[in-house]
C-alpha cells in the first residue's frame, strides 16, 4: 500500500480515479464478505431456525466491529441505509423529544431551536429549513471562521438559546476538510448543559456527522464526548449503507424511529435488516480498525505530493489551495484548489481531462452548473477563485504515479482551454 510506481486507474477505462470523498471502491474483502452472506447468510434474522440464525449471528458480528471500530458498545449502534437516515434520525429525535418533555422553565415549551455550521451536508442542511417552512422548528446556521474555515465553538454556543436541543456539527468538511472542533465543543456542552440542569431548561444533544473522517483519521465516541455520530459505509470502502452511534439508545440518549414496522433493531430502525450489506459494512470497520493509521500515512504523503505537483507544474501564483486555513487540522485525503486565470471553471477543466476523474466539490451539487461551492463562499473564498475550484480527494491505493497523470492531464486541459478559450 505505499506511494508506489504504477498507476492506480481503473482498468475499464483506463483512468485515475481521485473522487474518493464522494464514494469509495469497495475492498475486495468488503465485496467477498457481501458475496459470501447474499449466498450463505440469506436467511431472515428474526426467524429461529437454522438460516434465520445465521444471518443473527453475521449482525451481531458487524455490530460489533463497528462499534470496535468508534469505541462504541455494540449496543449503541443502529444500522441505518446511509447517512442521510441516520441524520435525518437525529434531527427527528431531537425536536420529538424536545416537545414530548417539560416546559422551558419560564419560557413554556415553546417550538425546539437547532444549531448547525453554515457547511453541513445537505442532508442536515434541507431537513432543518423544510422544518423551519412548516414551522416544526427553528435553526440557527452559524457561519464558519473566515480565518480558519471551522465552525468556532464560541460562534456555536454564543448561537444557544433556552429551547434549543441539538447541536449538529459535522466532524470533517466534505469539500475543504477543514476538521471541526468537536471535542472542545462537546467539552464544554457538557459544562453547559449543567448549568442548564440548574436552572430547569432542557439538555442540548450533541450530534456529528463522521461521514468523511471515519478511515481517514482517529474516531473514538467517548473522547469525542458526542450522543449521536453518524456512520457511512461507502465513504471508507464499504457497501452504500450506514448506520447511528448512540449513547445509550433511548435511554442515556433518545432515539425515536422514523418508520414503524416489525420490531427490527430493538424498532429504532424496523424493517428486514439487509444482511449483506451489513455483513460488508462490518468487514469495512474491520479493516479501519486494523490499518487506519497506515490509510492516514499513505494518504497524507499521497496528497501532499499532489499539491507539491501542482505548484511545480502551474507556479504558485496560479494554484489557490482553497483548503488551506492557518491553525486548522484537514482531512489526510483531500485537496480542494483552483487553477487561477479566465475560462478555467473547474467544471470546464474536468469535461477537457482524458484521465482524471473527480469533482469540483460535493457529488450531490454536480447539477449546479458554474454556480461557485456556497461552501467555498462561505468559507471566504473569491466568487472568481470558488468557480474555478477543484476538488481531488485521493484513496487507500492512490499512488504518486497516480498523481503524475492526473497533474498531466490537468496541463494538458488547461493548455487546450487556453488555446481555444469559449467565446
Amino acid at each position: 500500500m505505499g506511494a508506489g510506481t504504477e498507476p492506480r486507474c481503473d482498468p475499464s477505462e483506463g483512468r485515475v480515479y481521485l473522487d474518493h470523498n464522494a464514494t469509495t471502491p469497495p475492498a475486495p474483502e468488503v465485496a467477498q464478505a457481501v458475496q459470501d452472506a447474499l449466498s450463505q447468510a440469506w436467511g431472515n434474522p428474526s426467524s429461529t431456525h437454522p438460516a434465520g440464525r445465521k444471518a443473527k449471528e453475521l449482525i451481531s458480528s458487524a455490530r460489533e466491529s463497528l462499534a470496535r471500530m468508534v469505541g462504541a458498545r455494540p449496543e449503541d449502534i443502529v444500522f441505518t441505509s446511509g447517512g442521510t437516515e441516520a441524520n435525518n434520525m437525529v434531527i427527528h429525535t431531537a425536536c420529538r423529544h424536545f416537545r414530548e418533555g417539560q416546559p422551558v422553565a419560564g419560557h413554556g415549551r415553546g417550538t425546539p431551536h437547532i444549531v448547525t455550521s453554515s457547511v453541513e451536508h445537505d442532508s442536515i442542511r434541507l431537513p432543518l429549513e423544510q422544518l423551519g417552512k412548516e414551522g416544526l422548528a427553528e435553526t440557527t446556521f452559524v457561519a464558519v471562521s473566515l480565518r480558519s474555515g471551522r465552525a468556532e465553538v464560541d460562534d456555536v454556543l454564543a448561537a444557544i438559546r433556552p429551547n434549543t436541543c441539538l447541536v449538529s456539527i459535522m466532524l470533517a468538511n466534505n469539500e475543504t476538510g477543514v476538521i471541526m472542533p468537536i471535542l472542545e465543543l462537546s467539552q464544554r456542552m457538557q459544562a453547559l448543559n449543567q448549568r442548564r440542569a440548574a436552572e430547569g431548561l432542557p439538555r442540548v444533544l450533541v450530534h456529528t456527522d463522521a461521514a468523511q473522517m471515519i478511515g481517514k483519521g482517529r474516531v473514538d465516541v467517548q473522547e469525542l464526548g458526542v450522543d449521536y455520530l453518524t456512520i457511512v459505509g461507502h465513504k471508507f470502502c464499504g457497501p452504500r449503507i450506514g448506520a447511528l452511534y448512540v449513547r445509550g439508545p433511548g435511554s442515556t440518549a433518545p432515539l425515536h424511529p422514523l418508520l414503524l414496522g416489525g420490531g427490527q433493531e430493538r424498532s429504532f430502525r424496523p424493517g428486514t435488516e439487509n444482511t449483506p450489506m451489513i455483513a460488508g459494512l462490518g468487514q469495512a470497520a474491520e479493516l479501519v480498525s486494523k490499518n487506519w493509521e497506515a490509510y492516514e500515512a499513505h494518504m497524507r504523503d499521497v496528497r501532499d505530493y499532489l499539491e507539491a505537483r501542482l505548484e511545480a507544474s502551474f507556479g504558485k501564483e496560479r494554484i489557490h489551495f482553497n483548503s488551506h486555513f492557518k491553525g486548522s487540522k484537514r482531512l489526510c485525503n483531500t485537496s480542494n484548489f483552483s487553477i487561477l486565470g479566465p475560462g478555467l471553471q473547474g467544471r470546464r477543466v474536468l469535461a477537457h481531462c482524458k484521465v482524471l476523474l473527480a469533482s469540483v466539490g460535493a457529488a450531490c451539487h454536480s447539477d449546479k452548473g458554474d454556480r461557485p461551492s456556497p461552501i467555498l463562499l462561505g468559507c471566504g473564498i473569491a466568487p472568481d477563485v470558488a468557480q474555478n475550484a477543484l476538488r481531488l480527494s485521493v484513496g487507500r491505493d492512490t499512488s504518486r504515479a497516480d498523481v503524475d497523470l492526473a497533474v498531466q492531464d490537468l496541463v494538458q486541459a488547461v493548455a487546450q482551454l487556453e488555446q481555444h478559450p469559449a467565446p
